[in-house]
Formats: C-alpha cells, sequence, structure tokens
C-alpha cells in the first residue's frame, strides 16, 4: 500500500496565477507515481474525462 502524501507537499507546489490554482504537470505526475510524458499522453487522449478547469494551458509541441 502506498503511502499518504503529506498536504503540505502537495500545497507547496500549487501556484495561484491570475487567480487561479496552478500545478505543474511535473509535479502532479510524480504525486500519481508516473512520468511527465505519460500523464500527459493520456489528459490528451482522454480530455472528455479530465473537466475543463484540469488543464489551463495546452502548449502543442
Amino acid at each position: 500500500m502506498k503511502e499518504l502524501i503529506p498536504s503540505e507537499i502537495i500545497e507547496r507546489k500549487i501556484f495561484l496565477i491570475r487567480g487561479h490554482k496552478v500545478m505543474i504537470d511535473r509535479d502532479l505526475a510524480e504525486l500519481y507515481g508516473v512520468e511527465t510524458k505519460y500523464l500527459n499522453r493520456q489528459v490528451r487522449r482522454n480530455r472528455e474525462r479530465f473537466p475543463e478547469e484540469f488543464i489551463l494551458w495546452q502548449f502543442e509541441r
């Protein structure tokens, strides 16, 4: 069983930008225990599963 991450660590990874709470994809992937590229790929392939506010900006590579 995975250990819970203390809320203080998660709170330090959340930034307030223009009134929106934002978390960098790298930090979110780390919390889920996956590589960033896999998290981004799943979001890209399954947009309908993620709420609109989940992604503020999408940069095409």
